[in-house]
């Protein structure tokens, strides 16, 4: 194997080694909180055993894991199976700007979910403080249409916390570390939800 052509710095690892520090100790801590995660897999399930569907939404990086989640449900997670009914809501770029100029970046999110969703159906927002407007109008609008409304939540939940019918709050302080265990909590949830498929 050849070696670095440059010496590696004692400083850039210890940087790293804080950054796998931090993230590995939010981890060991969810092993508490796996009842939390069951019950919310179990939540999703339901819904989806009824002709539901999941909905998922989140800005910048929970954008890019609500696709994420989406997109394991609608293709494949480990198994082969039949494809599970999941829409995220930021996978639309035309629909997402059209409603931002519109009507306000604060709805591009409540909108779709308005005009796709039923009663039933679960919205999953994921969401690293709990205070983005779109994400709490989208939340109110789930519960106001009897949408199951769930969330992934940091530091302490924010004002999205209480609108929430469940939630899992990783309560650190970085936004990183959280969406480090997000990104956890969501292969959890493909784990439980492909399973409650491929036994059926």
């Amino acid at each position: 194997m050849s070696q670095p052509s440059t010496p590696i710095s004692a400083s850039s690892i210890a940087l790293l080694k804080a950054r796998l520090d931090s993230t590995s100790g939010a981890l060991n801590s969810m092993e508490s909180r796996l009842p939390e995660v069951v019950a919310m897999g179990e939540t999703i399930i339901a819904s989806l055993q009824q002709d539901g569907c999941l909905f998922t939404a989140g800005n910048g990086g929970s954008a890019a894991q609500a696709l994420h989640l989406s997109e394991e449900l609608i293709g494949r997670y480990q198994a082969n199976r039949p494809p599970i009914r999941s829409i995220s809501l930021v996978s639309d770029p035309s629909a997402m700007t059209c409603i931002a100029n519109d009507f306000g970046f604060e709805t591009i999110f409540e909108r779709p979910l308005q005009g796709l969703a039923r009663s039933g159906d679960v919205l999953l927002a994921m969401s690293t403080s709990g205070n983005s407007e779109n994400i709490l109008r989208a939340l109110k609008a789930a519960r106001d249409m009897g949408v199951t409304a769930m969330a992934l939540l940091g530091r302490d939940g924010g004002p999205a916390l209480p609108l929430c019918d469940q939630a899992i709050v990783v309560e650190e302080p970085d936004s990183a570390t959280i969406q480090d265990v997000h990104q956890f909590i969501i292969h959890l949830l493909c784990e439980l939800i492909e399973a409650s498929v491929s036994s059926n």
